[in-house]
């Protein structure tokens, strides 16, 4: 600590940096200087005891100086722009979701897509290898065991716009109902899943599908949708999701006015998935425990 008891130029005590005070051994001068040689100017001698004069003020943290904002207001501004911007990422997610039939207000809404939810159809099909002649009927990596008359036999099926290596068998139930040839069945069938190919969970997957199917395979007419299951499935030790769901829908010339349909999204490898989907009119219901007992006899092919 300097020694006090004599007079002289000190650092200053009010804490001014680089400054300097004149002690003249009984009090302080009034005024600081950044040169301490030599003796204060005269009027910079002795003054009031520095414990009596106002003190300089210093920025405390609350302090803003022009120009510059406080911790406080950037805190804010980045608060503000933070919500900005959750804010936008998740209008638009749930635009997103409403793009292709989803609501997370309405979760259960039963009525088609306002917009093609269905995966492109330009995609370059795979080699498909030979089917196996060992009475099952295989598309992707799903198969079942080949079902009898009045079943058709297996054949290529190219009209889904959600699968690929497609094998399917149906039953006529109307046919040329419209008068242009259209004909209705009941069918089967089993494939490649090109919708959510590492993409999608099962769960979404068998969403997507069946959504993609209500756009697709009705013509205009409006498609109510009624799920009456929607599960974890086990199949080959593999875990997928199917859902059993009816349909109802009203299309000129077409007796039946609804329908079951099944659609089972199974995970076959790391980087794709198959699909088992069926559909039976309701004029048809001598078909529906068909189709789940060949759900029930799926297997996942190695």
């Amino acid at each position: 600590m300097a020694d006090m008891s004599r007079a002289g130029w000190y650092p200053d005590p009010g804490g001014a940096p680089g400054m300097f005070r004149y002690w003249d051994g009984t009090s302080w001068a009034s005024t600081v200087s950044s040169q301490p040689f030599g003796p204060p100017q005269p009027d910079a001698g002795g003054g009031q005891p520095l414990t009596s004069r106002p003190q300089p003020t210093y920025a405390s943290a609350s302090y803003q100086q022009p120009g510059k904002p406080t911790s406080g207001l950037k805190q804010l501004a980045w608060g503000v722009l933070v919500l900005a911007v959750v804010g936008a990422l998740v209008f638009g997610g749930l635009q997103l979701l409403r793009s292709i039939g989803l609501s997370p207000f309405e979760p259960n809404t039963p009525s088609n897509p306002s917009t093609n939810p269905c995966p492109p159809e330009k995609l370059t099909p795979p080699t498909i290898p030979p089917p196996a002649n060992d009475g099952r009927v295989h598309g992707g990596k799903l198969s079942y065991p080949m079902l009898g008359s009045p079943w058709g036999a297996p054949k290529d099926d190219q009209r889904l716009p959600f699968g690929r290596d497609v094998s399917v068998q149906d039953v006529m139930v109307e046919q040329n109902f419209d008068g242009k040839g259209s004909s209705w069945v009941a069918s089967v069938l089993v494939g490649e899943l090109i919708a959510g190919d590492g993409f999608f969970s099962p769960k979404e997957g068998a969403d997507l599908i069946a959504k993609c199917a209500m756009a697709r395979f009705y013509s205009d007419a409006l498609v109510q949708r009624n799920d009456q299951v929607s599960k974890a499935i086990t199949i080959s030790g593999k875990e997928g999701w199917v859902i059993e769901t009816h349909l109802t829908f009203d299309i000129k010339g077409l007796q039946t006015k609804g329908e079951t349909a099944i659609f089972l999204v199974m995970p076959t490898s790391a980087t794709s998935s198959s699909i088992y989907y069926a559909s039976i009119p309701d004029t048809t219901p001598q078909y529906l425990s068909v189709a789940r007992d060949v759900m029930a006899q799926l297997q996942v092919d190695p």
